[in-house]
């Protein structure tokens, strides 16, 4: 089947201890897959967003059950599967699909109060889907989400995130592998980076016929990120909510998107699916489509291409690389321009790293002064006296970087026939020190 990504997404990750099996489903016969088709089909006639594409979708898979072209399907996973396959060959909807019912805690079903307990568990396991926060060097923010969790408890790990990544002087929002989630969470999100309330996106609701529309907060807890350069990474997995975030900000021009293409997926579906117990069958099914305010439309079908488009892989360095050499040509404090130069250089050399032979490493080991070089096959060492001793990464010019250590740097001097006769420690601020090599 493929990709069911909802806008407002159920993420069924279970905590370990709740997990459970698949059961096994007794075969299907045609009463039941007319039964199925039944259900199936007045739903979509009742609810899905364009009425005249349900028409054509339900006119094509009754005429195919009674022509019997699912006579053969008698598992119910496969059955499902190709219902899916062939409402998306006429709605090409991403959002619109049908799949057998997941299994759940007989307790659950009886007790609501049990399964909202149980979800809460889940979500509070998966961190609110919230992944990574950290400070590159050069003061730029890396934040990583792979979904807008709907929890009400939520908002407080959101906020959380956003602090801790308040002082950065860009920011990196990586949806490379975010599959959508809760308008709500977007709002939360987006509010940090806009000043005051602007009116981000509406969905259009068929049952009601009317515009719901969706404005940044007028305040949140914490500074503001309004006025620092935003990068948003994608991939073929960013979808549904991660591409209305992406899209965005992308028609308020407030953030340079990253990456490929996104899915494609534009069309909200109600959290709780449509769900048909009795057929354990329950459907994905979109009850109105997203309408941007700058636009008049939407990314439905034809995805959020990039600003700077590369592999999903190389995003974050591509993004990163973009964001240190913006803030270093912006930079009017030398200071700051050499802080951002040495980030800067120090992510060039991770992308094409320098080799040298090991006759070349030789030249380099001894001792000076407190310092000490020793080399161990094709990779050479520094060490103080009495501290760690750490690997060495060759940048070229007789210059090291130290591994895992971003603000100091080896420099090594040599006379005029190349002999190595000087150790020069450099830091990103600027500062140096160094040692003669012992006689």
């Amino acid at each position: 089947m493929k990709r069911l990504l909802l806008i407002t997404l159920v993420l069924l990750v279970a905590v370990p201890a709740l997990a459970q099996q698949m059961p096994r489903f007794p075969d299907l016969d045609q009463t039941r897959r007319a039964a199925i088709i039944d259900s199936l089909t007045a739903a979509l006639d009742t609810v899905y967003v364009f009425p005249d594409v349900a028409t054509e979708m339900v006119t094509d898979v009754r005429q195919k059950l009674a022509a019997g072209e699912y006579d053969d399907i008698t598992d119910i996973m496969a059955f499902t599967d190709q219902i899916t396959e062939d409402f998306q060959a006429i709605s090409h909807d991403l959002h619109l699909g049908v799949r057998v019912r997941p299994p759940f805690d007989p307790m659950e079903a009886e007790d609501p109060e049990l399964a909202m307990q149980r979800e809460r568990e889940r979500n509070q396991y998966n961190n609110y889907n919230f992944q990574e926060a950290k400070r590159l060097p050069g003061n730029v923010g890396y934040l990583r989400f792979d979904g807008f969790s709907g929890d009400p408890e939520s908002g407080a790990t959101a906020v959380a995130a956003m602090n801790f990544l308040a002082h950065s002087d860009a920011l990196i929002i990586d949806l490379r592998y975010n599959g959508g989630g809760s308008p709500s969470m977007i709002q939360l999100l987006t509010s940090y980076l806009l000043h005051g309330p602007t009116h981000l996106n509406s969905f259009y609701v068929r049952a009601t016929d009317d515009m719901k529309q969706f404005w940044s907060l007028p305040y949140v807890p914490g500074p503001s990120m309004a006025d620092i350069p935003v990068y948003v990474l994608t991939s073929g997995n960013t979808f549904s909510a991660a591409e209305e975030f992406t899209y965005n900000l992308k028609n308020l021009e407030r953030a340079t998107i990253v990456g490929e293409t996104t899915g494609g997926g534009a069309h909200p579906i109600d959290r709780h699916w449509f769900t048909f117990p009795e057929y354990v069958v329950t459907m994905s099914l979109p009850f109105g489509r997203a309408v941007n305010p700058i636009t008049g439309t939407n990314w439905e079908g034809t995805g959020i291409e990039p600003h700077l488009a590369c592999k999903s892989d190389l995003a974050r360095d591509t993004a990163y690389l973009d964001a240190l050499e913006t803030l270093e040509n912006e930079s009017d404090d030398p200071m700051r321009k050499q802080m951002l130069a040495w980030a800067r250089t120090g992510l060039a050399n991770e992308l094409e790293p320098v080799s040298l032979s090991k006759g070349e490493l030789k030249k380099y080991e001894g001792d000076f002064g407190p310092r000490h070089i020793s080399r161990e096959g094709d990779v050479l060492f520094y060490q103080r006296d009495g501290r760690e001793k750490m690997r060495l990464i060759p940048m070229g010019d007789d210059t090291f970087r130290i591994a895992n250590l971003d603000f100091f740097r080896i420099r090594f001097e040599h006379d005029e026939k190349g002999k190595i006769m000087r150790l020069v420690g450099t830091y990103d601020n600027g500062r140096v020190d160094g040692n003669d090599r012992d006689k």
